[in-house]
Protein backbone atom coordinates (compact mmCIF):
# COMPACT_ATOMS: atom_id res chain seq x y z
CA UNK A 1 0.00 0.00 0.00
CA UNK A 2 2.75 2.45 0.93
CA UNK A 3 4.56 1.41 -2.25
CA UNK A 4 1.67 2.56 -4.47
CA UNK A 5 0.99 5.63 -2.36
CA UNK A 6 4.60 6.79 -2.71
CA UNK A 7 4.43 6.21 -6.48
CA UNK A 8 1.21 8.23 -6.70
CA UNK A 9 2.59 11.14 -4.69
CA UNK A 10 5.93 11.27 -6.49
CA UNK A 11 4.41 11.01 -9.95
CA UNK A 12 2.01 13.82 -9.10
CA UNK A 13 4.87 15.98 -7.85
CA UNK A 14 6.90 15.33 -11.00
CA UNK A 15 3.98 16.17 -13.29
CA UNK A 16 3.26 19.36 -11.36
CA UNK A 17 6.95 20.26 -11.43
CA UNK A 18 7.13 19.92 -15.18
CA UNK A 19 3.86 21.82 -15.46
CA UNK A 20 5.60 24.68 -13.68
CA UNK A 21 8.67 24.37 -15.93
CA UNK A 22 6.47 24.45 -19.05
CA UNK A 23 4.51 27.47 -17.74
CA UNK A 24 1.17 25.73 -17.39
CA UNK A 25 -1.52 28.00 -15.96
CA UNK A 26 -1.50 28.04 -12.19
CA UNK A 27 -5.10 26.78 -12.00
CA UNK A 28 -4.18 23.76 -14.16
CA UNK A 29 -1.17 22.55 -12.15
CA UNK A 30 -3.11 20.29 -9.80
CA UNK A 31 -4.96 18.78 -12.75
CA UNK A 32 -1.62 18.23 -14.54
CA UNK A 33 -0.51 16.31 -11.48
CA UNK A 34 -3.66 14.21 -11.48
CA UNK A 35 -3.18 13.36 -15.16
CA UNK A 36 0.45 12.36 -14.61
CA UNK A 37 -0.45 10.38 -11.52
CA UNK A 38 -3.19 8.46 -13.32
CA UNK A 39 -0.91 7.53 -16.22
CA UNK A 40 1.87 6.45 -13.90
CA UNK A 41 -0.51 4.44 -11.73
CA UNK A 42 -1.73 2.45 -14.74
CA UNK A 43 1.88 1.95 -15.83
CA UNK A 44 3.20 0.78 -12.44
CA UNK A 45 0.25 -1.55 -11.77
CA UNK A 46 0.73 -3.19 -15.16
CA UNK A 47 4.49 -3.53 -14.64
CA UNK A 48 3.92 -5.09 -11.22
CA UNK A 49 1.42 -7.49 -12.81
CA UNK A 50 4.08 -8.76 -15.21
CA UNK A 51 2.95 -6.89 -18.32
CA UNK A 52 5.69 -5.88 -20.76
CA UNK A 53 7.03 -2.35 -20.30
CA UNK A 54 6.04 -1.37 -23.85
CA UNK A 55 2.39 -2.31 -23.31
CA UNK A 56 2.38 -0.63 -19.91
CA UNK A 57 3.81 2.59 -21.37
CA UNK A 58 1.23 2.53 -24.17
CA UNK A 59 -1.60 2.08 -21.66
CA UNK A 60 -0.27 4.79 -19.37
CA UNK A 61 0.01 7.24 -22.27
CA UNK A 62 -3.48 6.29 -23.45
CA UNK A 63 -4.88 7.09 -20.01
CA UNK A 64 -2.92 10.36 -19.86
CA UNK A 65 -4.45 11.45 -23.16
CA UNK A 66 -8.00 10.40 -22.26
CA UNK A 67 -7.93 12.12 -18.87
CA UNK A 68 -6.15 15.09 -20.46
CA UNK A 69 -9.04 15.44 -22.91
CA UNK A 70 -11.54 15.32 -20.07
CA UNK A 71 -9.63 17.92 -18.05
CA UNK A 72 -9.17 20.17 -21.09
CA UNK A 73 -12.87 20.07 -21.92
CA UNK A 74 -13.90 20.57 -18.30
CA UNK A 75 -11.48 23.43 -17.58
CA UNK A 76 -11.59 25.03 -21.06
CA UNK A 77 -7.81 24.76 -21.37
CA UNK A 78 -5.77 23.44 -24.30
CA UNK A 79 -5.12 19.71 -24.01
CA UNK A 80 -1.39 20.15 -24.55
CA UNK A 81 -1.13 21.67 -21.06
CA UNK A 82 -2.20 18.39 -19.48
CA UNK A 83 -0.59 15.93 -21.87
CA UNK A 84 2.91 17.44 -21.79
CA UNK A 85 3.07 17.57 -18.02
CA UNK A 86 1.22 14.29 -17.56
CA UNK A 87 3.40 12.25 -19.88
CA UNK A 88 6.67 13.15 -18.13
CA UNK A 89 6.59 10.33 -15.53
CA UNK A 90 6.36 7.78 -18.35
CA UNK A 91 9.35 9.04 -20.35
CA UNK A 92 12.18 6.45 -20.33
CA UNK A 93 14.87 8.94 -19.33
CA UNK A 94 16.85 6.51 -17.18
CA UNK A 95 17.12 3.99 -19.99
CA UNK A 96 18.17 6.68 -22.47
CA UNK A 97 20.75 7.97 -19.99
CA UNK A 98 22.19 4.49 -19.51
CA UNK A 99 22.41 4.05 -23.28
CA UNK A 100 24.31 7.33 -23.69
CA UNK A 101 26.57 6.48 -20.75
CA UNK A 102 27.54 3.25 -22.50
CA UNK A 103 28.11 5.13 -25.77
CA UNK A 104 30.40 7.57 -23.97
CA UNK A 105 32.31 4.60 -22.58
CA UNK A 106 32.63 3.05 -26.07
CA UNK A 107 30.56 0.08 -24.85
CA UNK A 108 28.35 -0.18 -27.92
CA UNK A 109 27.28 -3.76 -27.33
CA UNK A 110 25.41 -2.65 -24.20
CA UNK A 111 24.37 0.74 -25.58
CA UNK A 112 22.44 -0.50 -28.60
CA UNK A 113 19.89 -2.67 -26.72
CA UNK A 114 19.29 0.12 -24.20
CA UNK A 115 18.85 2.71 -26.93
CA UNK A 116 16.43 0.45 -28.78
CA UNK A 117 14.46 -0.15 -25.59
CA UNK A 118 14.21 3.60 -24.93
CA UNK A 119 13.16 4.20 -28.54
CA UNK A 120 10.50 1.50 -28.46
CA UNK A 121 9.09 2.74 -25.15
CA UNK A 122 9.02 6.32 -26.43
CA UNK A 123 7.29 5.12 -29.60
CA UNK A 124 4.68 3.24 -27.59
CA UNK A 125 4.02 6.41 -25.57
CA UNK A 126 3.50 8.35 -28.80
CA UNK A 127 1.20 5.64 -30.12
CA UNK A 128 -0.84 5.69 -26.90
CA UNK A 129 -1.36 9.43 -27.27
CA UNK A 130 -2.33 9.10 -30.93
CA UNK A 131 -4.73 6.20 -30.36
CA UNK A 132 -6.47 8.10 -27.58
CA UNK A 133 -6.79 11.17 -29.81
CA UNK A 134 -8.29 9.07 -32.60
CA UNK A 135 -10.74 7.45 -30.18
CA UNK A 136 -11.83 10.82 -28.77
CA UNK A 137 -12.31 12.30 -32.26
CA UNK A 138 -14.30 9.21 -33.29
CA UNK A 139 -16.55 9.49 -30.23
CA UNK A 140 -17.06 13.22 -30.81
CA UNK A 141 -17.95 12.60 -34.45
CA UNK A 142 -20.49 9.92 -33.54
CA UNK A 143 -21.96 12.10 -30.79
CA UNK A 144 -22.28 15.02 -33.19
CA UNK A 145 -23.92 12.80 -35.79
CA UNK A 146 -26.40 11.39 -33.27
CA UNK A 147 -27.29 14.89 -32.10
CA UNK A 148 -27.84 16.04 -35.67
CA UNK A 149 -30.22 13.09 -36.22
CA UNK A 150 -32.15 14.04 -33.07
CA UNK A 151 -32.43 17.69 -34.03
CA UNK A 152 -32.52 17.91 -37.82
CA UNK A 153 -32.08 21.40 -39.19
CA UNK A 154 -34.90 22.69 -41.35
Amino acid sequence: MIYYLSHLILSMISAIGFGIIFNAPRKALFHCGVVGMAGWFVYIVMIDSGVDVVHAAFSGAFIVAIIGHIMAKRNKTPIIVYIVAGIIPLVPGGTAYDAMRHVASNDYSNAIPLAMKAFIIASSIAMGLVFAEVLVQFILKITKELQSRKNPTI
